[in-house]
Formats: structure tokens, sequence, C-alpha cells
């Protein structure tokens, strides 16, 4: 934040509006004409132009050389043939999520909506549909909150290629992937910014979005930096003019502080936080945020555990998954989210509209604090690999703590082996308990405090999979 904006950006700061508090989880789907090649991951428009990266070396070879066949080439390859908003509201209702929406465009200059300031857009190319709109209208209907996502500020210098051959030079292909830069332009920091030029467009992209469709939620991928702050700041103001109830969520240090939502990409935390947060993550366990060849999923447990730890520390989790070119989903990831979403029908309660309590989480297995900071991101940019976490195993001994009207909730990471769970944080003197149930069971349950816990025996019946969400009160 310079100087000359300092009070221009101090109007703009605001209260998280309590819908997206209460929400806790969304979903999100990289779906553009990388889903066409779907090798490796959403990338591949840009790491098809490095040669000797694998994206590179499979493109060549399964394609022919980048001067016949640019990522252009791919556009029409996304048909959209089974696009249905209708089915994916259905996905989002089913799911459990509260928000939900496309990534509105991708690094790649593919608008999924029928834009004037881009004619490479989903309209004239591709489906030919109004992706944006279309799922929007669905969505809405639904009563499903409404984000677009915007990674565009990538555009700068993504398409400079180490082959001189490549279509990106052409000069009638501008249109396409924008003017020929030096090829420096496509790090993270380049030491060339954006022009004007390319700072109105990436406004004004966002503006049309917000003038004609009015998304609830508004979502920043990294390295918005690079845009002139002049842009950034009309761009916030634009939007909050039009959506007072609306929020922004941007990464990294690309936005000023308490103007929106810090997401922290795939981020994990130790403790809570005073404010609100949003980790984005991928249901697809291969490393990618689309459709790839053989694609595998990540087992619900695994989701509504990371999502218990994210809501105790005062966060949401917007959650990815990507359709195949025609817009359709693998059945694997329609079961996981099923799934998922079985879970939240019957410990909803402790999720939505909670709170957290004065101790986030307890338990043996202990939470280290991971982000997809810049280093990975730089990281993945020289070598065309993204980073990846490998997640640890919660266990039966494993909680995590929520409050909602007058309520606290436990949730247990497993069903315990002895038959009881016992919560330290909970001991005699901590906390007076006069009941204690379990989220799926009407009856109450016996338990006990002593000096070290707070015992709570196991019924006979779970009322769910996965995870076990006491209510005490």
């Amino acid at each position: 934040m310079t100087q000359t904006y300092l009070n221009a950006w101090n109007s703009l700061k605001r209260p998280v509006p309590d819908w997206f508090r209460d929400a806790k989880f969304g979903l999100f789907f990289h779906w553009g004409p990388y889903s066409v090649p779907a090798y490796k991951d959403e990338w591949y428009s840009r790491n098809m132009y490095a040669k000797g990266l694998p994206h590179n070396l499979h493109h060549e070879k399964t394609y022919g050389n980048l001067k016949d066949f640019g990522y252009k080439n791919f556009y029409e390859g996304m048909t959209g043939a089974k696009f249905d908003p209708e089915a994916w509201a259905d996905l989002v209702v089913r799911s459990g999520a509260k928000y939900a929406g496309p990534v509105s465009e991708h690094c790649d200059n593919f608008s999924l909506w029928n834009s004037r300031v881009n004619p490479i857009n989903s309209v004239n190319y591709g489906p030919h549909r109004d992706i944006v709109g279309e799922c929007f209208q669905a969505f809405r209907e639904r009563g499903i909150k409404t984000l677009a996502t915007f990674h565009h500020q990538w555009l700068w210098g993504w398409f400079m290629s180490t082959d001189n051959e490549a279509d990106v030079y052409d000069p009638k292909n501008e249109i396409y992937y924008g003017p020929a830069l030096p090829l420096e332009t496509n790090r993270y920091e380049p030491y060339r910014y954006p022009d004007e030029k390319f700072c109105w467009v990436w406004k004004e992209k966002v503006a049309e979005v917000v003038n004609a469709y009015q998304p609830d939620a508004v979502y920043f991928d990294s390295r918005s930096f690079i845009i002139d702050e002049k842009y950034r700041y009309e761009m916030a103001d634009h939007y909050y003019q039009h959506m007072p109830e609306g929020i922004l969520t941007y990464k990294q240090e690309d936005f000023p502080k308490d103007i929106g939502v810090l997401d922290i990409e795939r981020g994990k935390l130790a403790n809570a936080r005073p404010f609100v947060w949003q980790s984005d993550d991928r249901l697809e366990d291969n490393v990618t945020w689309c459709m790839v060849q053989d694609p595998k999923y990540r087992p619900a447990r695994d989701v509504i555990h990371q999502l218990c730890d994210i809501v105790s520390k005062n966060g949401n989790l917007l959650l990815n998954v990507g359709p195949y070119a025609d817009g359709s989903f693998h059945p694997e990831a329609i079961r996981q989210l099923y799934a998922i979403g079985d879970w939240l029908s019957v410990n909803g309660e402790a999720i939505y509209g909670s709170r957290p309590y004065k101790v986030a989480a307890e338990g043996p297995t202990s939470e280290d604090e991971e982000d997809y900071d810049t280093d990975k991101i730089k990281e993945q940019i020289k070598t065309g690999k993204s980073a990846d976490f490998l997640a640890k195993k919660l266990t039966s001994q494993d909680f995590r703590f929520t409050v909602r009207d007058g309520a606290l909730y436990a949730i247990a990471m497993g069903w315990p082996e002895n038959g009881a769970w016992e919560i330290k944080s909970l001991r005699a003197g901590a906390k007076d308990v006069s009941r204690v149930s379990l989220l799926g069971l009407d009856e109450p349950l016996k338990f006990v405090q002593t000096p070290e816990c707070l015992r709570v025996e196991a019924p006979n019946t779970k009322p769910c999979d996965h995870a076990f969400a006491l209510k005490i009160q």
C-alpha cells in the first residue's frame, strides 16, 4: 500500500460478511482448453512452450511442433458437449458446499464468459456458451452463493517461449497470446512489469464479470501484485460499489490487509487466527488442478478432516475439482463429493455458522504450518513441477473444536478403539458440562469429567463415517 493510495485503500476496509463466515465450504472448477490435452496439470498452456519440460516433449510428440500446433489449436477441443449447469448445481448442493463458481479466466487468456473486452472466450470458441453466466444462474436458483476466480495477471509473459519458432511469436496470433515480450516477463517477479494497456484490460475483465453477473465473492490467484496499484484499487472499489455484501480474496500481500480475505493456497495453520481466512485446495490426488489422464482423487475422509481443521482455526475451505473437456465430471470425483456431502448432512451443525473455540485443536498429531508460498511458485516456474504436501493422518485422539449458538462441538477424527473419547481440554475445571450428545443420534451419551479429561462413552451405533461431532452443553 503506497502513501498515495493509503486513504483510498483504508476506505475499502470492511468486516467479512456473515454469509461468507457461515458458509465454510466452497467449490470451484478449473476448466479450460488445458483440459483437452489433460496432461500433467493446468500449467500445460505455459509449459508446452518451455523446451525440454515434460509438457513440451509430450506436446511435440503428440501434436507436432509449436509453430504449427499451438495452444489456440486446443480451443475447439473444449467442446462442453456434456456441460450441464443444472448438473453442476446438483453436485455443489450434494457436496454440501455453500458457494461455488468456475474459474472465470485462468492464466491462458481464455475467458469463460461473454466478454467484449476479450474475444478469446467460451462464447466465441470451444463450447460456444457463457459458462459463468449459465453456472451463476443455476447456482442462484439453488441458493448457492456465486464465486468468480481470476488468474489473468499471470498472462503477462505466460506464453513466452524458449522456442523462437513457436506460434506465440507470430504477430497475427497476438489476439490469442498477447504481444511478444521479453522472455524474462514469465518470471514470478519480472523486471518489466505490465504496461498500462495490460493493466487496464486486467481491470476491465473483472469489471465485466462484476457488472454482468454480480459475483458474491471474487478470488484472485497469486501474482496480482504486478498489476499497477491504481488498477488494483479501481477494480476493488468498483466491486464493492456494486456488491457491498461481497468479498474479495487474495494471496500473499497482493492487496492490503482487511480489504478482503487472505487465501493461503493449500494452507494449514497450527492455531486459530483472529482474522477470517481461506485455504484453496484440490480434490485431485494427482498434482494438478484440472482433469488429467488417469485422474486420482483424495478420499472424502481426508477432505472432511481438512475441513474440520480449517474451520476450527477460523477458515473456509475452497475445494477444486476439474471436469473433462466435455464438461462432465469423473465418477470417482462425484462419489467423493457425495460422501463429503453425506457427512455434512449429519454434522453440518458443527461446521456451518460456527466460530472458533478458545482451543482449536487437541491430540497427538501436530500440524505444521504450510502454504504454497512464493518460493514454491518460483520453483514451479523453474522446473515445471508443482510441489506437493503430504497430509498427516489424524486419529480418534485428535479433536477439532467449534462453537455455535451456545453449544461447543468437539469433532473427533475417528472412532475410539477403547470405547470412549478422552478430551483433555475439557477436563474438570476447564468447562462445566451438563450434557453430551453425538450429532446424528438423539440420545445423550454417558460421560464423566476427571482432573485429566472429559471421558465420553461411544454409543453402539456410528451415525456416519470419517469424523464424529460431539455436542457439549
